[in-house]
């Protein structure tokens, strides 16, 4: 655990949840896994405090408990699993974006409250949509829970383990902590609830739904409340499967860029020569003989189509294929032309064609793996997330050290091992400067020098000095400086608002008093009387605050972007080593 991994994690522990989860956690990241009193005892925080601040952590997935053999359970924070609260804006954009403002409702309350029934997120998101709704409409509790439904069947929000029937039953002593178990096939199995109802609007502190008064409404007592139909099941969010989704898009991406441009491109100026040798000719070749071909050659190599094919595999792969695993399942040729979406035309024939091709492509994004079913054919996602990492590590590069750097590290990428004449020669480029572009990337570790001697004596006359790249250690060391970059922009971000904090609590507070003015009904000349109260000088203040908090929290998701690809390649590299 690195220091920058460390300050970023307190970061985001004191953003969420404030001061005294942040010092819990943070303890529990610098020391490992402790018992509670010990616990209490390092941070100087009382018993009750400490119990509360685990209660949190625990909810939100971020603290694990186990019990040793002498019955002291000890907690453990997960470090990886705070650093992912970093994502939660992409997660819940993600949700939208597949399943509309019911499902990105859902992931939000999901991710903001940790766990919770799915009875209890149906009727808070029908709720918070009836809000934003015109008067007189409401949202039905069934549109939302086949949103939930379809959620869980894609597997993007899983049941949280359970404590099991048989523990519950023992008649012995209770153990110092329950166990929690789930089997895998009830991990998406959602219970049959009848919830039949819509969504409220929230009334006024003095009024109930009805509109009655708070002093009218007869008083019920506890017994009467209806039992939760569902209580005990709770659910949460499947982040492994958001992240799957994400490296899915990252391929396609690639795919597209790769592919289908260079294929655009070239079958351009292939039909551009064929059209102008053929006009040549115009007895044999007729205005509606050369529209007919130019539509047929149009609707045969369509543009994406490399990237769409890629696209229906991991489709056809996303459930049956685990997160972490290096390939995807063997799909035929025949099943892929079947799983085509509707109205994609194009023919068997070209499909194997362009399969063909991508399985030719030197990257290897695709790979055949048999010759059944029109040939079987999966998707190495080991070697494409390796891809995907080497050019975000060459960008980096050009954008740091210029073309020329860019030109060498790909150059010693290739060759695998290079002394420095060599790379002089290959690169064409002079001596002086290539020495200093390979001593550059050499102090800031993107490329290494492995000595070779000749003697034991590894004198420097008797040694070769190979250049190399080492993609691993060079995506570990862009993911710390990633880590930092975070953490500076995090720290930037919050100084911008603390230092305009009473503009901003002003601004607020004339927002409020214009929104129920709004209300009741009040003039124009009175709104804008309300407005007047904020100056033009703190005005443009407000914009120019507003836009460069706008700008921190865009450069916030890009780097977690290039956070995440790097991750899922040391990831990946690591689990096949």
């Amino acid at each position: 655990m690195t220091q920058a991994e460390i300050k970023l994690c307190s970061l985001l522990l004191q953003e969420h949840f404030g001061e005294i989860v942040e010092k819990i956690g943070v303890h529990l990241i610098r020391t490992g896994s402790q018992p509670l009193r010990v616990i209490a005892h390092d941070t100087g925080t009382s018993l009750d405090q400490v119990k509360k601040a685990l209660c949190v952590l625990i909810q939100h997935n971020l603290v694990i408990y186990q019990v040793h053999k002498r019955g002291v359970v000890e907690y453990e924070a997960q470090c990886s699993r705070v650093l992912r609260m970093l994502r939660y804006p992409r997660y819940i954009y993600t949700a939208k974006t597949l399943y509309s403002d019911t499902g990105e409702l859902i992931v939000e309350e999901l991710l903001l409250n940790g766990k919770m029934a799915m009875s209890a997120v149906v009727k808070k998101v029908a709720d918070r949509l009836t809000e934003t709704m015109e008067d007189g409409k409401t949202m039905d509790y069934a549109e939302v829970s086949n949103t939930f439904v379809r959620l869980a069947d894609t597997h993007f929000v899983q049941r949280c383990p359970l404590v099991p029937a048989t523990e519950n039953s023992d008649p012995g002593p209770p153990p110092p902590a329950p166990t929690l178990v789930i089997s895998e096939k009830d991990m998406y199995l959602v219970p049959k609830l009848s919830l039949i109802g819509k969504g409220k609007r929230r009334r006024s502190s003095d009024e109930d739904a009805t509109g009655e008064p708070k002093a009218k409404r007869p008083k019920h007592t506890t017994d009467n409340k209806e039992p939760i139909p569902d209580d005990g099941i709770y659910w949460q969010a499947n982040l492994d499967r958001f992240h799957q989704h994400f490296r899915d898009q990252g391929i396609v991406s690639a795919v597209a860029n790769r592919m289908d441009q260079v294929i655009s491109k070239w079958v351009g100026q292939w039909l551009s020569g064929i059209f102008t040798y053929l006009q040549m000719w115009p007895l044999a070749y007729s205005q509606s003989q050369h529209s007919r071909v130019n539509s047929d050659f149009q609707f045969t190599f369509q543009t994406q189509t490399s990237s769409e094919i890629v696209r229906t595999m991991l489709r056809m792969s996303e459930i049956t294929t685990s997160s972490s695993a290096p390939f995807t399942q063997p799909l035929s040729s025949n099943e892929i032309f079947r799983s085509l979406p509707v109205g994609y035309n194009i023919s068997k024939q070209v499909l194997d064609q362009y399969l063909t091709l991508l399985a030719d492509d030197p990257l290897e994004f695709v790979g055949k793996s048999g010759d059944s079913g029109g040939g079987m054919y999966v998707i190495n996602l080991h070697k494409a997330l390796g891809s995907l990492a080497t050019a975000t590590l060459e960008s980096v590069i050009q954008e740091r050290f210029g073309s020329r750097c860019a030109r060498i590290f790909r150059l010693v990428l290739q060759k695998k091992h290079l002394e420095q004449k060599q790379v002089e020669d290959f690169a064409m480029i002079p001596a002086k400067e290539a020495k200093d572009m390979l001593y550059k990337m050499l102090s800031e570790n993107f490329i290494s020098l492995q000595e070779i001697p000749k003697t034991p004596d590894h004198a420097p006359s008797r040694t070769f000095y190979l250049y190399t790249v080492n993609i691993l250690s060079a995506a570990r060391m862009l993911l710390h400086r990633c880590y930092k970059s975070v953490a500076n922009l995090i720290e930037r971000r919050q100084f911008e608002t603390k230092e305009n904090k009473r503009l901003l609590e002003k601004s607020q507070r004339v927002e409020a008093i214009i929104a129920s003015m709004q209300a009741t009904g009040a003039e124009e000349a009175q709104l804008q009387e309300i407005e007047e109260m904020i100056t033009a000088p703190e005005r443009q203040q407000l914009e120019t605050l507003k836009r460069n908090v706008n700008k921190l929290d865009a450069c916030e998701i890009q780097v977690d972007e290039t956070i995440f690809l790097l991750e899922s390649y040391i990831e990946s590299t690591v689990k096949r080593q």
